[in-house]
């Protein structure tokens, strides 16, 4: 099953007719969990041709509008579309004040109920959890508080040597439990190892998601081993002051974040308005972690192996 990362939006706080505001849509056993929701987001959605209705989770990092407006017409457009299961929005305590008087006010007859999960963005915690995946936050270093996102697959079961059940003559309402490790009991009470009778399970699939931030080395217990880090690079190495009085990264600082954490894959993104061509943002992390590419609107990035 694909687990796949769709960009939106990977540009800074300033417009420009190059790069939207931040957001992400992650994509895993048929449910889509979107990162951040700055504005525009709704038209890069229908523009990837990604479906509302799959959408059921929204991870807002921190209160900086180019994170956040977009929210609003979102959950507008959803009700004006039929909605009617429940919307989950994770966020700082502070989103449920500064948001439910808008939607009060705009969205007074929605179709469907919008829930807001707080959680403490300085601490790393398990944040969201369903059959399929694990969310926990990542503490950043920003001018407000600001969390990351770990997106972790759940471990899945084991693949079935269907050669070797065949021969032992495993029946069908026992495949389950092989799946889950058990051993196999024939007829004549010859026990036959799990390990002859499957493969082992595929590894559990990881992605780190970091932005905003200063470089900040704290993240990378959390991260560490990830199978893509997608990490601000707002600046080039020139501007490192600016960076620096801003709480955000260069690419030179994201690459060593991820070669420090042992990441596989690095995305950067959240590219400043100043610069009209990210190269010089990729040459400078690619000379610290050759595997960095650039995000942009409507790239979809596969996390991990790409299966079937």
């Amino acid at each position: 099953m694909n687990f796949t990362v769709t960009i939106l939006g990977c540009g800074s706080a300033l417009p420009t007719k190059r790069h939207c505001m931040s957001s992400q849509v992650i994509s895993l056993r048929d449910k889509l969990y979107m990162v951040d929701c700055g504005e525009g987001t709704q038209l890069q959605f229908r523009a990837m041709k990604l479906n509302f209705r799959r959408l059921g989770h929204i991870f807002i990092s921190h209160l900086h509008g180019d994170h956040c407006f977009g929210l609003p017409g979102l959950i507008s457009t959803l009700g004006m579309l039929g909605r009617t299961s429940d919307l989950h929005i994770y966020a700082h305590p502070d989103a449920i004040a500064l948001f439910k008087p808008v939607l009060d006010y705009f969205c007074r007859e929605l179709p469907y109920k919008v829930f807001f999960h707080s959680f403490n963005p300085s601490l790393s915690e398990l944040i969201f959890e369903d059959k399929g995946l694990k969310v926990i936050s990542i503490p950043l270093k920003h001018r407000v508080p600001t969390a990351g996102f770990l997106f972790e697959e759940k471990q899945s079961d084991k693949h079935i040597n269907r050669e070797m059940t065949d021969f032992y003559k495993v029946p069908i309402a026992k495949m389950k439990e092989l799946k889950e490790g058990a051993d196999f009991v024939t007829e004549d009470e010859m026990v036959i190892p799990n390990c002859r009778l499957t493969y082992p399970a595929d590894p559990a699939r990881r992605y780190a998601y970091c932005s905003d931030t200063a470089y900040y080395e704290k993240i990378i217990p959390i991260i560490e081993g990830a199978d893509v880090l997608y990490h601000e690079a707002t600046f080039a190495e020139a501007d490192l002051k600016r960076a620096n009085e801003t709480f955000h990264s260069s690419a030179a600082q994201a690459a060593e974040i991820a070669r420090k954490a042992g990441v596989k894959q690095l995305i950067i993104g959240h590219f400043s308005a100043r610069y009209t061509d990210e190269d010089l943002l990729l040459s400078e992390a690619g000379k610290i972690f050759p595997n960095t590419v650039l995000a942009d609107e409507k790239k979809v990035f596969d996390i991990g192996r790409p299966r079937i």
